[in-house]
């Protein structure tokens, strides 16, 4: 009896239970679906203003030294202290010594030659006194004032042919000459700074035994700097020797004025462009620094200057009109790393100032400007 009863009550429950989900799925079937919102994109645009654009064309490159010399041996010995440690960095002044040679060995040959002239010309002059009383005046005068201990004066000048051959014919003139090849030899013992600047390569040292053609080290001026740039060639005809440039480097912090010195006549058949070279002077450039230039090639009438994210691959960018974005056709002229200047667009215009993602041609947009009114 008992069992009966509980299988009618779980009948019961079930029958209840199977009404009441029934009556919700009914409730949920007829229930409205919801209608999903559109959303509406607000877009930054801009009104296009026709101008006057001018052209600057980016170039990279490293500044040079305009004026180096590398410094070679062209006599033998042993490199003797001048003053100054003969290192990378040390600074000179034009006309300083910069290499010092011992040529103790070599300057006791020349003194030996000049000695040998002087005999020679001390030996013709009793032949003079008689047989060219006219001309022993200067010749005396020339040797009395010959000094060993500096450079070998100019003969006299010979003024007749009885006077060449007999000066000629006693050995003068070749020893003459002679002495003065061992003092111009002597001279390369010491070598001098051309201009004042600084030793960026130094390979030899005080006490170092320098040979004949050793290269010594590299002398550079450090008071004005070249730097080399390509420029696409179709840009070459704008390019003109003494425009000034602009050049800033990697981090912008620091500008300078350049000038574009020469333009080379020939076009790199590898890359198509041309090389400028742009001269600057500031005491804070070093060589090695890498510069950006700026160099104003031309200027673009009629035109438009946007970011260069804004224009597609088959040169068309949006406009928005009744808050609906379409889609025009433009002409681009010069493209920059981060802009590109473009033609045929019509004044008032109304088009994206910055890229909107997923964008296309129909889409409804909200201006950013006229949220603002609002």
């Amino acid at each position: 009896m008992l069992r009966k009863v509980i299988l009618s009550i779980l009948g019961l429950a079930l029958v209840v239970g199977s009404i009441f989900v029934a009556n919700t799925l009914i409730k949920n079937k007829n229930k409205p679906k919801p209608v999903a919102s559109k959303v509406v994109k607000t877009v930054f645009v801009d009104t296009v203003h026709n101008a006057t654009i001018p052209i600057v064309i980016t170039a990279n490159g490293n500044t040079v030294a305009k004026r180096r010399v590398e410094i070679y041996s062209e006599v033998q010995g042993v490199f003797k202290p001048t003053g100054k440690l003969f290192k990378a960095g040390q600074s000179y002044r034009k006309g300083e010594r910069l290499i010092h040679i011992d040529a103790s060995e070599y300057y006791a040959s020349v003194q030996s030659a000049k000695s040998n002239l002087y005999n020679d010309i001390a030996a013709i002059m009793p032949d003079l006194r008689l047989d060219f009383p006219e001309i022993y005046p200067k010749w005396e005068n020339y040797l009395s004032s010959f000094d060993l201990e500096a450079a070998t004066p100019k003969l006299p000048e010979i003024t007749s042919n009885k006077e060449n051959y007999f000066i000629t014919g006693r050995g003068i003139v070749s020893s003459y000459y002679n002495v003065k090849n061992l003092e111009q030899r002597l001279s390369k013992y010491y070598i001098n700074a051309p201009f004042s600047g600084v030793l960026t390569e130094a390979l030899v040292t005080e006490g170092t035994l320098v040979r004949n053609g050793q290269k010594l080290g590299e002398f550079i001026d450090t008071s004005e700097y070249e730097i080399e740039v390509a420029i696409t060639k179709s840009y070459a005809p704008f390019i003109k020797v003494g425009e000034e440039v602009v050049l800033s480097d990697l981090n912008g912090t620091s500008t300078y004025t350049g000038m574009v010195s020469r333009v080379n006549g020939s076009i790199d058949l590898t890359t198509q462009t041309i090389t400028a070279f742009i001269n600057v002077k500031h005491p804070d450039i070093k060589e090695g620094m890498y510069l950006k230039a700026d160099l104003n090639a031309r200027d673009e009438p009629n035109a438009v200057e946007i970011d260069r994210m804004l224009l597609s691959e088959d040169n068309t960018i949006f406009a928005v009109r009744d808050s609906v974005l379409e889609s025009i056709s433009v002409k681009p002229v010069f493209f920059s790393d981060k802009k590109v200047i473009l033609k045929d667009v019509k004044d008032g215009t109304v088009i994206l100032k910055k890229p909107v993602p997923g964008a296309y041609s129909g889409m409804l947009v909200k201006p950013y400007l006229d949220t603002q009114a609002q």
